[in-house]
């Protein structure tokens, strides 16, 4: 009876594990826990530390290119009734005496290749741009006096008339150049005129790009090189609206 009874608390005292080693195991997963929490937290605020501080160098890098790359159409400037034989680099070497010059262009007519006496220069800041406005504007390069100014603003719905008029020009390769054009004169007058004396096929005004205004000379295309002939012939130092027209080939 005594070894039967002692039986169960044998298996009773065997299958129970020890206080001192659950104690032990409750500790280990106690521990284990912490250390998997100061593996991810680490991990996670080193991402957002790097998120952040990569999105505020963006954010820099972006804001310093506003503040030092200002618009380019506030640094170009219009020069107007140049002589036709100053050049590119002429005309830097002329503005770059008053600020940093970044491009410098003159614009020459895709037909005859002559100058059209204006040109654009473009400055590395405002600043330099104003101060080439303040210096130049009035002044005289060649004896010619020139115009200076920040480039006008594109054309608006109010010169469409000036845009149907471009894509109606008929062009042909007998054609005329006629300079010295009064302000006033407009593609339909120069062709009325020309039409006096022979068929012109189209008649073009050349304006400042961007602009309504006129740059004081223009094109009249015919239909072969007899009238080419007739029309300098007839209209070479002609008056028209109070000034004398020079024309030639083109």
């Amino acid at each position: 009876m005594a070894s039967l009874l002692s039986l169960p608390n044998f298996l009773s005292l065997t299958t129970q594990p020890p206080k001192s080693s659950y104690r032990t195991y409750t500790t280990k997963f106690n521990n284990f826990k912490p250390k998997t929490t100061l593996l991810l937290q680490p991990s996670s605020l080193a991402v957002g530390i790097s998120t952040t501080r990569r999105f505020r160098r963006h954010f820099a890098v972006a804001e310093q290119a506003t503040v030092t790359s200002p618009k380019e159409a506030d640094r170009k400037l219009y020069i107007g009734n140049i002589p036709r034989t100053v050049t590119n680099d002429e005309l830097a070497q002329i503005v770059q005496e008053h600020g940093s010059v970044e491009k410098a262009e003159v614009m020459y007519d895709k037909y005859s290749k002559r100058s059209r006496r204006f040109a654009f220069v473009t400055m590395k800041t405002i600043e330099d741009a104003n101060a080439v406005v303040e210096k130049l504007n009035g002044t005289q390069i060649g004896g010619r006096e020139i115009k200076v100014n920040i480039t006008e603003k594109p054309l608006t719905t109010v010169d469409l008339s000036l845009q149907a008029e471009e894509s109606t020009f008929v062009d042909s390769p007998y054609k005329v150049y006629v300079g010295n054009l009064a302000k006033t004169v407009t593609s339909d007058s120069l062709k009325n005129l020309f039409s006096e004396k022979g068929k012109a096929l189209g008649a073009k005004v050349s304006r400042v790009p961007g602009t309504s205004k006129s740059s004081g000379f223009g094109f009249v295309t015919f239909s072969s090189d007899e009238d080419v002939e007739a029309a300098i012939s007839s209209f070479n130092n002609a008056l028209l609206e109070g000034q004398k027209i020079r024309v030639n080939k083109a």
